[in-house]
């Protein structure tokens, strides 16, 4: 069923996957830096290639991968159910119930993903017997709002796929009819379903990853971001996506921006401190310098103290330092006022990585060196986390350049890092 008709096509799919070029790992010993070469023999910190991160995301994700193949439906939405329930969560904040839920459509949306970034539009008839199969387990479980949302989200996957990368108005007319056709089925799909009646987190999320494809979502927008952030308010994802949505870009303005940073600052004051501010210009400000111009770069510092002080543990902490270190680090840009609030965030790096670092986690870093960006494409996770690495230790010893210069040692242990002779 679904899995038999992928497997007659997967194949010659991953075939053409495996002759692409590869990345060229980093060579130990010096790395060259903007202020000349640092020799990181003198630095020494543990790096968590596996983090228990990856190990709970890639559990989950494999179960509800497992379960969807066996077709054990009933079983997979009471997993999916009880794990949204409990708002149970992998080490980072990721919540269990999302991750299952698209391994469960894994198979469906890779098929197609591998197709259209090859170029095949005309394999979409085979691709077509994958999310049938899908339509057909909601025709047998039509009252289950979580398979409902399995099979939303796998339309969502697909018409971002079709969608693809480039301006609407370049795209050609048949990437658009079918980006259109998979959002408008998902709406459908999803409309008998209320996030907030049933207490249902991932019910809540899907509704908001359906506003990307909606004709006017701006009326709909800063309230079912806020449903959502008031059913699981722990969980920071959804708070950065609310301020990538508000860019002009997308759907809002700056000031839509602000005020929705300060309004979910408000409301998760309890949970956060100032941290809701934060979170919600996270990833708007280091894709739009006018979001940064128009930011209060003091909020913002406070917010990230305040996320420190809430949640110490070296996952969120890799990823604030990267974030500043990294994500922000750029070419000056179009005001000197965006300019001066990027500097003084990315100054946070210091303190981050003096008082709180302990250990380096790769895949966080090379994430933050494509600006956490949702497209950033990964062929070789291998060769990814390789240059987190490289790009993260250079980014440490940078803190350090000075103590390194004189040939000492900096060694990072479970109190912090400790400067001595070499």
């Amino acid at each position: 069923m679904l899995i038999r008709s992928l497997r007659d096509i997967l194949p010659a799919l991953t075939r053409r996957h495996r002759n692409r070029p590869q990345m060229m790992l980093p060579k130990p010993g010096r790395l060259q830096s903007v202020g000349g070469s640092l020799d990181l023999s003198l630095l020494q910190i543990p790096i968590r290639d596996d983090s228990q991160d990856d190990a709970d995301t890639k559990t989950a994700h494999q179960r509800g991968q497992f379960l969807a193949r066996q077709e054990r439906w009933d079983e997979l939405s009471q997993e999916i159910r009880l794990a949204d329930e409990t708002r149970d969560k992998t080490a980072s904040g990721m919540p269990v119930a999302d991750l299952m839920a698209f391994g469960a459509r894994a198979d469906v949306v890779h098929a197609v993903e591998h197709v259209l970034s090859d170029g095949q539009p005309l394999a979409e008839a085979a691709l077509n017997d994958g999310i049938a199969a899908l339509e057909q387990i909601l025709r047998d479980l039509p009252d289950d709002p979580h398979i409902a949302a399995i099979v939303a989200m796998a339309h969502v996957d697909i018409g971002w796929s079709w969608r693809g990368g480039g301006w609407q108005s370049m795209l050609p007319k048949l990437n658009r009819e079918r980006c259109v056709a998979h959002f408008d089925r998902a709406h459908e799909i999803l409309f008998p379903f209320c996030g907030i009646e049933l207490n249902s987190p991932l019910i809540a999320a899907t509704r908001c990853a359906l506003l990307s494809g909606s004709r006017d979502p701006l009326p709909r927008l800063a309230d079912d971001y806020e449903d959502l952030i008031a059913l699981d308010p722990q969980n920071h994802r959804p708070m950065r996506a609310l301020g990538n949505h508000m860019l002009p870009r997308w759907f809002g303005s700056y000031r839509d921006l602000d005020l929705e940073a300060r309004r979910t600052a408000a409301h998760t004051h309890d949970i956060w401190g100032a941290g809701g501010y934060t979170w919600v210009c996270f990833d708007a400000i280091t894709q739009d310098d006018e979001a940064c111009a128009a930011i209060d770069p003091e909020f913002f510092i406070d917010g990230l103290r305040d996320i420190v002080d809430i949640r110490p543990d070296q996952e969120t902490i890799n990823l604030l330092s990267a974030y500043c270190a990294l994500a922000l680090k750029r070419e000056e840009g179009i005001s000197p006022q965006a300019d001066l609030n990027r500097k003084q965030i990315a100054d946070c790096a210091s303190w981050l990585i003096r008082d709180h670092l302990t250990e380096l986690h790769p895949m966080i870093w090379a994430h933050a060196s494509e600006g956490f960006a949702n497209n950033a494409r990964i062929t070789s996770p291998r060769r990814f986390a390789a240059r987190g690495r490289s790009d993260g230790l250079l980014a440490i010893a940078e803190q350090f350049r000075g103590d390194l210069a004189r040939g000492l040692r900096v060694t990072f242990t479970p109190d912090g890092p400790h400067i001595g002779s070499a």
